[in-house]
């Protein structure tokens, strides 16, 4: 029975691998709660199936050798009606307007999310662009304040630089900005300070307590680092 209170509910998720050697049960029996503007930390090992649990939720597992076998993924969208996520087609038009938008996603490593091909402010727009139907004056626009807003210096310039031109915490802070860009409900970070040194590691956390104040957004922190845990939720 859902709780119409939380933004999203997992209950009782299985996310089973079939590989020649056997199944492998990445995710077992997982049920999680989060509430409106709540920060929760999901905490584990590597290998533990983490990263599994995210992208189970935004559908974005390989379909060839991976399937939720058991489960439930509720999610609360902006008008209010419950969907449950494990029931849509991966790449049906209804849960590509959810990922991104409603649901939006930090990943590991910058370097490898981002386009090498793209500029920074081009790859914040295209998602401003689809979800948001702004042209692309206006989707620039945007993207040059939320590069403002995440601390990145002379954002008009910035947005005219490729990924490789900026550092790792500018990097990161780029793909905040990215995830933030179309004010989604919930936001999932994974492991979004692990390729930082440790000084840029508190300004991101720092950076991403401050935007939940602003936006009132969910976040769902992956981690293996108490310690982010403990500054963050």
């Amino acid at each position: 029975m859902p709780n119409t209170n939380n933004l999203l509910q997992i209950e009782g998720l299985k996310t089973y691998f079939y590989t020649h050697d056997g199944i492998v049960r990445a995710v077992d029996d997982v049920s999680i709660d989060i509430a409106p503007s709540e920060t929760l930390g999901l905490v584990g090992e590597s290998g533990c199936g983490k990263t599994v649990t995210a992208f189970s939720i935004l559908r974005l597992l390989p379909p060839r050798y991976c399937r939720i076998v058991e489960g439930k993924i509720l999610f609360r969208r902006r008008g209010g009606d419950i969907v449950d996520m494990v029931t849509l087609d991966p790449r049906g038009d209804l849960i590509r307007n959810i990922r991104g938008n409603e649901i939006a996603m930090i990943f590991q490593e910058p370097m490898t999310s981002l386009s090498p091909v793209h500029t920074v402010g081009n790859q914040i727009a295209e998602a401003i662009i689809l979800h948001q139907k702004a042209d692309q004056k206006e989707a620039e626009k945007r993207a040059i304040e939320m590069l403002r807003q995440v601390g990145i210096a002379a954002p008009e310039q910035r947005i005219h630089e490729y990924p490789h031109e900026l550092s790792g915490g500018m990097r990161q802070r780029a793909m905040i900005a990215m995830a933030l860009s179309c004010n989604p409900s919930l936001l999932i970070a994974d492991e979004p300070t692990t390729a930082l040194d440790v000084t840029i590691q508190a300004q991101i956390l720092e950076l991403m307590k401050s935007l939940q104040r602003d936006y009132q957004t969910s976040i769902l922190i992956i981690t293996h680092n108490l310690g982010v845990v403990a500054e963050m939720a």
